[in-house]
């Protein structure tokens, strides 16, 4: 081919004829098209020949052909059981990678702004799908975006700054307590609120974040200034903040969903929540606890999911056999009014995730307490960092009865002396809406009014109910 073609390339997609037709030829299936398209990024990213514009071109031509693969699979991956769910997200991660070394490594001295802006996409996408599965959070990505951001603003290629600044936002935003359909949800209200997002090399109150461009890192809110560094950069939602806050205020009152947004079709009360918690922490002051917390080392046994709540609630203890195996042990380091952190081991631990439905039983405490994941950080491949919230420290395995399902089990949740309040946690399916439970409980007959659904998990609902006793 060098000696008939021109000097061109000796790469079966030198001829922009020829590559559109491998693109228009690839298969079928999308994971089986998404894994040669991963490999035409790396090898049309290191052959030799190719012009710095012709090259960009290739890799945004693979990369065009990958995006509605990509969307209708990221879709799939939502709804997918955790094998399949396993597949996908490593396809699409490596995917992701292979996309952003190609671009990185085409970028030459002088960047061209749609390989920056590419290379820095790809490694903010990387970002997303560790993210999902709540980490680790790979460091070399950042050093990578980091250092090609740097390289690119030297160079004046400014096409790289929104894609830097919505990597920067979403790493910057807490989603480690934020389910996978949230976290979605919320990247593509980053995307739309991108351009309002605002860098500077000073401090300024409406830039809380930080980072430096010459470091490993993502952007910190720390509580002392950082120290002085050339690649040391202030981030903020400019605009955006204000954008946040006026929807805020049109969903609490019933409003749409605006359509410029492009957000799709979203549930509101979800977005709501999402823009709260966006908004939260994009504020100037960082959220504050509710509860203040102790730091203290200990150790607790955790069991999970409905059933293997109800079991603890009835009085089972770590030497009867769970329905999901013996309880796992889980190092406490901090504890608070309204839960606790722990550490928990990477081993056997596929179903750990933001809402999970637990049972705890801290060392010294007097029995089993039930609570609720809200906060996963794998901070390495060993360890996983874990927030839970507590629901009740004296929860009650309790019959109900259903006009339409007859008896079933439930966990009562404990509420304020004489508030006439109470939750409790159901099997997830059982509760027909509007329907009232029946319980004898102390040989009272209890009667509970329902309120509304609080709370669904894969396998439970935590209905709130009115008590009342129904006097003999």
């Amino acid at each position: 081919m060098r000696l008939f073609g021109a000097g061109r390339p000796d790469h079966p997609m030198a001829d922009p004829k020829a590559a559109r037709r491998i693109l228009e030829e690839l298969p079928a299936q999308d994971l089986k098209a998404l894994e040669e398209l991963a490999h035409w990024h790396e090898s049309a990213s290191t052959v030799e020949g190719f012009r710095a514009e012709e090259r960009a071109q290739r890799l945004a031509m693979i990369d065009e052909a990958a995006q509605p693969r990509l969307r209708k699979l990221a879709r799939e991956y939502l709804r997918a059981a955790r094998v399949q769910q396993n597949l996908l997200w490593t396809r699409i991660h490596e995917y992701w990678h292979q996309a952003a070394q190609a671009y990185a490594r085409a970028i030459g001295p002088k960047p061209l702004s749609e390989l920056v802006a590419g290379a820095l996409r790809a490694l903010g996408q990387q970002i997303k799908w560790q993210q999902l599965r709540y980490g680790p959070i790979d460091a070399a990505v950042w050093e990578l975006m980091n250092r090609i951001f740097a390289q690119a603003e030297a160079q004046g290629a400014g096409a790289g700054k929104p894609e830097f600044l919505k990597a920067a936002l979403f790493s910057a935003s807490a989603m480690d307590n934020r389910l996978p359909q949230e976290i979605e949800l919320a990247e593509r209200l980053i995307d739309a609120l991108a351009p309002a997002f605002a860098l500077a090399k000073s401090p300024a109150p409406e830039l809380p974040y930080w980072i430096d461009l010459g470091r490993a890192m993502a952007p910190a809110r720390g509580k002392q200034p950082p120290q002085p560094a050339p690649g040391l950069r202030y981030i903020g939602p400019g605009a955006a903040l204000g954008t946040l806050q006026s929807l805020i205020k049109g969903l609490e009152k019933g409003g749409p969903v605006p359509p410029e947004l492009k957000l799709g079709d979203c549930d509101a009360e979800t977005l709501l929540g999402v823009v709260r918690h966006l908004a939260a922490h994009w504020a100037s002051a960082p959220p504050e606890r509710r509860h203040k917390r102790h730091s203290m080392t200990s150790r607790a046994r955790v069991v999970h999911g409905f059933d293997s709540v109800l079991e603890a609630c009835g009085g089972a203890t770590d030497s009867l056999d769970f329905g999901k195996g013996p309880p796992a042990k889980w190092v406490v380091e901090n504890v608070s009014a309204g839960g606790f952190g722990a550490l928990a081991p990477q081993a056997n631990i596929d179903w750990l995730k933001v809402g999970a439905l637990v049972a705890a039983w801290p060392e010294g405490a007097p029995g089993w307490m039930v609570g609720a994941v809200r906060r996963v950080n794998k901070i390495s491949p060993q360890e996983i960092r874990v927030g839970v919230e507590t629901l009740s420290r004296a929860p009650a395995l309790s019959h109900f009865v259903l006009r339409n399902a007859g008896e079933t089990e439930g966990v009562l949740l404990s509420a304020a002396a004489g508030s006439g309040d109470a939750a409790i946690v159901l099997r997830a399916g059982v509760y027909v809406r509007g329907e009232n439970l029946e319980a004898t409980i102390g040989g009272r007959q209890h009667v509970y009014l329902p309120q509304g659904v609080a709370e669904r998990g894969d396998d439970y609902e935590i209905v709130r109910f009115k008590e009342m006793v129904r006097e003999s």
